[in-house]
């Protein structure tokens, strides 16, 4: 093909799909035009997330590549808050989406929340650009305000932090005024008060103290309580609505089950902090407080596997999105087996003496948020799909099913590959640097040098390949999933 015809041919496409996006978007109310613009932008931090994931696997195991261009250091904390934020997305896009249904209203405020969504789009642009371009600067207040707050997880400057609680602000009052003008449920009272948890606890991120105990006292509370208690809330409310959707599961069902969770998971994942206060200088009854309550996390996990399997089996599995319905399941044991049982196995401070700071919480921060939220997400991406394209079905004898399922099935095998190899490292460290060395300089390299450690790197770094490979295949299928498919799904009416 000659030049001028592959750009006549890539031209028509896009007018094609530009006339497509036209028409499918006529399927969409304002405010899931918002959640579509949200989503979009969870996927490409989503990429963003395993490049540099992959970036920092490799040097790893190669401390010399790229090395004064994009250290370790930098890639590591792109990754880490690539991965918060396009789970932050997906969880606003969630929100929006179901938001007038739920309400039976239109959103009120919209502009606003359109405002607010370029607003933090752009300072997240910003942002990654100062840590790539720019990544240190001089010991003063003028670093912290605008290259890098310098605290894990939370690196983003204040002005950045001020911005974010900003948009969390404009997103509860959307949410609020517009539950407030239309219908109450109980899943609008337990989203708005999650919703003044997830704006009202980012603010102890945002103070110095110069006690390191005090600092870290109040820093564990966004960490912590942010993931444990609001985003876990969050999720259900998300969970709850979908098996609705999805299966017609009865509203009065979801919202016991939803309040028994949210029950469990406040009870036990608020005073469940302490088993981050162990090691940082605070009282020694944080040891009895944080193991016992720590313990008791797993239980509203339990509740929400038995919640998912006992509704998809009562139908039968039988709905018209079986990918959505496939990544619901997964969802629900991943949060159970990576924030449950791997969180378990080294909360109790008797463990965690050997195994905090290791591999082994690597292991567990990669099962959990992958199984907890990112699992989530990709379900309700397919219910938006879906719905876009004009309630078409996505069940039994779908075109290219077999795109979805290899690529549940890459990711799911991917991560839970890198979780094991993880694990395997940090059982190698807490051994020999902990249990043997009593956590010396000496005993720390003994243990990073060691061949159990060191190939299990590489096989974090090729499991990591596998998960990549996932993605593309998933992105794949959600640009193309349902097209062409003329068969609508069966409406299930809302009890």
């Amino acid at each position: 093909m000659s030049a001028i015809g592959l750009v006549e041919k890539t031209t028509a496409y896009f007018k094609d799909f530009k006339t497509w996006v036209a028409l499918d978007s006529t399927n969409l109310s304002d405010g899931q035009q918002l959640a579509v613009k949200y989503f979009t932008v969870a996927v490409i931090l989503f990429v963003a997330q395993i490049l540099f994931g992959l970036l920092a696997a490799t040097q790893f195991i190669w401390p010399g590549f790229l090395f004064e261009i994009l250290d370790f250091n930098v890639n590591r904390m792109v990754h880490i808050n690539a991965m918060i934020v396009w789970m932050l997305y997906g969880f606003i896009g969630c929100v929006y989406w179901l938001l007038e249904d739920e309400s039976q209203t239109e959103i009120v405020g919209l502009k606003l929340g359109n405002i607010a969504f370029w607003v933090l789009t752009a300072a997240v642009t910003v942002v990654v650009l100062v840590y790539l371009l720019v990544q240190i600067g001089p010991g003063k207040d003028s670093s912290l305000w605008f290259i890098n707050e310098g605290r894990e997880y939370i690196e983003a400057p204040r002005w950045a932090d001020i911005g974010i609680v900003v948009v969390m602000l404009i997103f509860f009052y959307n949410v609020v005024a517009t539950f407030t003008k239309g219908k109450w449920s109980g899943i609008a009272g337990v989203l708005t008060l999650d919703l003044v948890a997830l704006a009202g606890l980012y603010v102890a991120g945002m103070f110095y103290m110069t006690n390191i105990t005090h600092e870290q006292y109040w820093w564990w509370w966004v960490i912590h309580l942010w993931v444990e208690a609001t985003w876990e809330v969050l999720v259900g409310v998300i969970m709850a609505w979908s098996l609705m959707k999805l299966l017609g599961v009865r509203r009065k069902i979801v919202q016991t089950w939803l309040y028994i969770e949210v029950a469990l998971m406040f009870g036990s994942g608020i005073l469940g902090l302490g088993h981050h206060y162990f090691w940082i200088g605070t009282p020694e009854y944080w040891l009895t407080i944080g193991g016992f309550f720590s313990a008791l996390e797993p239980i509203p996990l339990v509740a929400m596997v038995v919640h998912a399997v006992y509704d998809s089996g009562s139908h039968a599995f039988k709905n018209g999105n079986h990918p959505a319905l496939a990544w619901v399941i997964a969802h629900a044991f991943g949060n159970f087996f990576g924030a449950g049982v791997w969180g378990f196995m080294h909360t109790l401070p008797q463990i965690n003496m050997y195994t905090h700071g290791t591999q082994w919480s690597a292991s567990h921060g990669h099962l959990a948020f992958f199984g907890a939220y990112a699992t989530i997400n990709i379900a309700f991406f397919y219910l938006a799909i879906q719905h876009w394209r004009g309630g078409i079905w996505m069940g039994e004898g779908t075109a290219n099913a077999w795109r979805w399922k290899w690529a549940i099935g890459l990711l799911n095998v991917g991560v839970l590959g890198m979780t094991i190899a993880m694990l395997i490292a940090g059982y190698e460290q807490s051994f020999i640097e902990r249990a043997v060395e009593g956590s010396t300089w000496g005993g720390y390299f003994t243990a990073q040098n060691h061949p159990s450690f060191q190939s299990a790197m590489v096989w974090r770094l090729l499991f990591g390949v596998v998960t990549a490979a996932g993605l593309g295949l998933l992105i794949w299928d959600l640009l193309t999933i349902g097209k062409g498919e003329t068969r609508k799904a069966k409406i299930i009416a809302q009890q």
